[in-house]
């Protein structure tokens, strides 16, 4: 059973996350053959003040 955690900084909109939901199913099932009923997708949105690039947290980017 796959699973997949997408972490970003920053936010989607309702209709990014399903396409992005739809598309990783859909490639897990057309490579490793893994049934789409077997594949789990979270999303977690993380504030880009708790997110830090080279020392910089990117709401200061």
């Amino acid at each position: 059973m796959p699973y997949v955690n997408v972490r970003l900084a920053g936010s989607l909109t309702r209709e990014q996350k399903q396409k992005i939901a739809e598309e990783i199913t859909d490639t897990l099932e057309r490579i490793a053959h893994k049934p789409k009923s077997y594949t789990y997708i979270t999303f977690d949105e993380v504030k880009e003040e708790n997110w830090a690039v080279a020392g910089e947290l990117l709401d200061q980017l």
